[in-house]
């Protein structure tokens, strides 16, 4: 078998050509008109900061790929567009509860700073003229503010109640500037301690227990070798040799050999909308499982100012219309066809009847097996005599029942509710308690750590790695889910008809849980925009 495996990944060698993988930067062609209502990654997991297990950590990352050095104005989200994350707490792919964000651009008190030139006064010309710290921002012209409001039921019709500040009951929320370098956060503690005090403590009608909410610019998590996977996977996507050079043959001669040098992403930023919230505030009765995606949408109608002003560049009405949509990672690029990603970004869960097929019979396995069958069965046939060649390398069980429960129902006895309607969404089992960071597994469930995903998604889960493997079979053979790491099988599908599905696919960029932060919002601070060449962010604990 280990011959067979090596063949076969001297067969991707050489013809290491494959479909795109991403998570959902600029994932559907519409959006990417819109960058700032562009939902890139969302995270669902059980806060496993110590001391707040009970509690549930919801995470929408928006904006992507920002160059950290993109002045004058950074990163501002959008005041005329909606952020909302929802919450399905019955199983039938319906919002219950809707944490919806809105954001409102200002001046500071007093309005925009102005300058004495020569005895005569003018307005300064850049977003930021001073040194910031956490005891204020004398010198920023630019001010975002945002409210977070609950809705019951469903997201337009529903029950609207505004949350409030815990420490100074005002409903509106500070928003930290972004890292624009370390000369305007050069004082104590720098741009973690300023950012560190936008993390407010936030009271949510009908929730007993204060939550915490933070919404700011961060450090792109999601790791990637993005330029190489967009020229057609421009590396051998097949776990290699764990050391360089000759190898050691603990893997396969010319597959990816994990290296962090490959993420592309690790000086980029996203800007993050993270919610922490108790268990008993989200869930409903005796169901533990929770569903939740995020979305963002503007108004159907929109009018250039020809008269433009800072705070009235346009004027937009009509009905909200929604543009993005994200809950599981890489759905949106690996599984929706090209004609229909704008169609889904504009959907709801209830409604993913309309896509079952690109689920059911998934093209990402046929595109792979149209690439390197022949090879592989060829120079295999060579160099084993008894060889049978290949019949398909992708999954032959139709209808894929395994990517359906992956995507659209959630695991039984894991996380699908009692009662479950089909929905694409993440799902998370609440009762389940967190694994501690430093425990944590980057393949999550697939390697017997049930706190990760697909039970729901923590920020160390290497979902790209997963995605590949699940898409191509991964879930037809023995999981190491009994005792002691014994292997159990979920009975989705018949290992023989996943031919690879042991195969270790990954894109070679390392990712883990000690990566990032300890505590909310996990993520870590954001790249800085100067110095050049500046490192990159640690984790804080």
């Amino acid at each position: 078998m280990k011959r067979t495996l090596t063949c076969l990944g001297t067969v991707i060698a050489i013809a290491a050509t494959c479909t795109a993988m991403a998570s959902s930067h600029r994932e559907a062609p519409f959006v990417t008109k819109y960058p700032q209502a562009d939902g890139t990654d969302f995270y669902l997991f059980k806060s496993y900061e110590p001391g707040r297990e009970d509690f549930v950590t919801l995470i929408a990352n928006y904006l992507p790929v920002q160059a950290a050095y993109g002045g004058p104005h950074y990163f501002p989200l959008d005041s005329q567009a909606l952020y909302e994350i929802h919450v399905d707490n019955d199983g039938d792919s319906r919002e219950d509860l809707t944490f919806q964000f809105r954001f409102k651009d200002a001046f500071p008190a007093g309005g925009p700073i102005r300058l004495n030139v020569d005895g005569t006064e003018i307005s300064s010309v850049l977003r930021n003229i001073a040194p910031i710290d956490a005891n204020g921002a004398p010198g920023l012209n630019h001010v975002e503010t945002y409210t977070v409001t609950l809705i019951e039921g469903d997201r337009r019709r529903g029950r609207r109640r505004t949350a409030t500040n815990v420490a100074t009951g005002d409903k509106a929320f500070g928003k930290p500037f972004d890292y624009s370098g370390t000369k305007t956060f050069g004082g104590p503690g720098g741009y973690t301690a300023y950012a560190d005090s936008f993390v407010h403590d936030i009271s949510v009608p009908g929730c007993s227990i204060p939550g915490r909410v933070f919404v700011g610019q961060r450090n792109e998590a999601f790791k990637l070798s993005l330029g190489e996977v967009f020229d057609l996977v421009n590396f051998v996507p097949i776990e290699g040799d764990s050391s360089a050079g000759a190898g050691d043959g603990d893997g396969f001669p010319g597959g990816v050999t994990q290296d962090p040098e490959r993420n592309i992403l690790a000086r980029n930023n996203v800007t993050s909308i993270a919610l922490e919230l108790h268990e008993d505030c989200l869930t409903q009765g005796d169901e533990s499982v929770i569903g939740a995606w995020t979305t963002s949408s503007l108004r159907q109608l929109n009018i250039l100012n020809p008269r433009p002003t800072f705070l009235k560049p346009e004027i937009s009405g009509g009905a909200w219309t929604q543009v993005s949509r994200l809950s599981a990672p890489l759905v949106n690029e690996l599984v929706v066809g090209f004609e229909s990603k704008d169609r889904f970004n504009s959907s709801e869960p209830k409604d993913d009847d309309q896509f079952l097929p690109f689920v059911t019979n998934p093209g990402l396995p046929l595109i792979l097996d149209a690439l390197f069958r022949d090879a592989v069965n060829e120079i295999l046939g060579e160099a084993i005599p008894e060889f049978v060649p290949f019949d398909n390398l992708a999954p032959s069980n139709f209808p894929r029942n395994d990517l359906v429960t992956a995507f659209l129902t959630g695991f039984p006895g894991l996380n699908q509710p009692a009662n479950v309607a089909p929905g694409e969404m993440l799902r998370l089992n609440t009762a389940i308690a967190p694994t501690v960071r430093e425990a944590q597994h980057p393949l999550g469930v697939a390697a017997g750590d049930l706190a990760g995903f697909p039970n729901g998604r923590r920020p160390g889960d290497d979902s790209v790695d997963i995605a590949l493997r699940v898409v191509m079979g991964a879930l037809c053979h023995d999981l190491p889910l009994g005792e002691n790491g014994t292997g159990v099988n979920l009975g989705l599908c018949d290992p023989a008809d996943a031919p690879v599905g042991t195969v270790s696919f990954t894109d070679g960029a390392p990712l883990q849980a000690t990566d990032l932060d300890a505590s909310f919002p996990y993520l870590l601070t954001p790249y800085p925009g100067s110095p050049v060449g500046a490192p990159l962010p640690q984790p804080k604990n």
